[in-house]
């Protein structure tokens, strides 16, 4: 059981600094071996109520989406299965109108990103409960009140339903593609240089900026760095660490009501690679390249980030990313139109392609000759 306790002093001092907002956050998180075992016990402490609706993705997580819906009809639960192929508009649809003609007042999320992504967007639709049931650790969206969806006109995280609780079975976990987990390290090592930006943003421009909120996703980048050795090795204690950072890093935002402590420049850079390459490689592995980059424009160590990148076997290349040179110079030119209300260290009108190139270059994200 992981227990996150909260200041109250701490949050309530940084509220003073803004508009009131409310924060909402998981009465309940569970990490361990095996614990997906234990859904009905959980979901009966925590007065959860029939009908249930559990929204997988297309792959293996089916067959974990049974063996949790069987555990709870034998507590004598409804429940409704069903699998999604994309985080998009037509998958909410399609999860909402289910959820809808049942009256559906819980619905679980149990996959990978595109399954908990629609699972808390229809969640937050309807105004019901939303469980996360994680079966990756790739990415903070399995905390998070936020959802990545694609045809909504945008790119990058909406407003959604911040999960009532969270089920992080480390058996599951530790048992999904290596490449999801190291993904999640390139996740969180990114929070570096997105409270860099938001503090820019606060000095700059007099943003809000909320010092409990950034402290809490700053520790869970410091806690992968430092943890490093032990994640390199896998298995269950890596899976651990990892998902415990990704929870940190989702209770920042929900402590902050924005993705500001998670998402900077970094993100932004992502998100613009995802635009001129289609989508080329996971989102923590494109975010972990961009952390290098945006951490030599913030001033800071970026080839420590880079080092650290590297040991985990997460790529550090345009190369390793499956993208062109010319790819990544362009993303980086456009990275600051994504969302320009955000500032970040790109600023207001960007990086010339010059620039870019040679930020590229000197960081070793690009070959010296195009």
């Amino acid at each position: 059981m992981l227990r996150i306790a909260i200041n109250v002093v701490n949050v309530v001092y940084e509220m003073r600094y803004r508009k009131t907002h409310v924060i909402d956050l998981p009465k309940r998180i569970v990490v361990g071996s095996g614990v997906r075992k234990e859904i009905s016990k959980h979901f009966k402490s925590l007065g959860l109520e029939s009908p249930i609706t559990i929204v997988t993705g297309s792959g293996p997580t089916q067959s974990i989406g049974r063996e949790v819906r069987e555990h709870l009809e034998d507590s004598r639960f409804d429940v409704f299965q069903l699998e999604v192929r994309l985080a998009n508009i037509d998958s909410v649809s399609k999860v909402e109108e289910v959820a809808r003609e049942s009256r559906c007042k819980v619905i679980v999320g149990l996959g990978g990103g595109k399954a908990i992504d629609v699972a808390k967007y229809v969640a937050y639709r309807m105004d019901v409960d939303f469980i996360s049931v994680p079966t990756s650790a790739s990415h903070d969206g399995l905390v998070s009140p936020f959802a990545s969806l694609k045809g909504m006109n945008t790119i990058y995280s909406m407003k959604a339903k911040a999960p009532l609780m969270v089920l992080a079975d480390t058996e599951l976990i530790a048992k999904a593609p290596r490449r999801f987990l190291i993904a999640g390290c390139g996740d969180l090592i990114g929070k570096f240089t997105a409270v860099l930006d938001w503090q820019l943003a606060h000095k700059l421009r007099g943003e809000y900026y909320g010092q409990y909120a950034a402290s809490l996703a700053l520790l869970s980048a410091k806690h992968i760095i430092s943890l490093s050795n032990i994640i390199a090795k896998g298995g269950e204690e890596a899976a651990r660490i990892v998902v415990e950072g990704l929870i940190s890093s989702g209770v920042a935002m929900c402590i902050a009501g924005s993705t500001r402590p998670a998402s900077g420049s970094e993100h932004l850079f992502s998100h613009a690679l995802d635009l001129v390459a289609n989508f080329p490689a996971l989102h923590g592995e494109q975010v972990g390249v961009g952390t290098i980059m945006m951490a030599y424009l913030h001033g800071r160590n970026w080839s420590m980030i880079r080092r650290v990148l590297k040991k985990l076997g997460a790529p550090t290349t345009a190369r390793e990313l499956g993208v062109s040179n010319e790819k990544v110079i362009e993303a980086l030119t456009i990275a600051h139109k994504i969302r320009p209300e955000r500032y970040t260290i790109l600023g207001e009108k960007g990086l010339t392609r010059k620039a870019a190139e040679k930020l590229a270059k000197t960081t070793g994200v690009i070959e010296e000759e195009l």
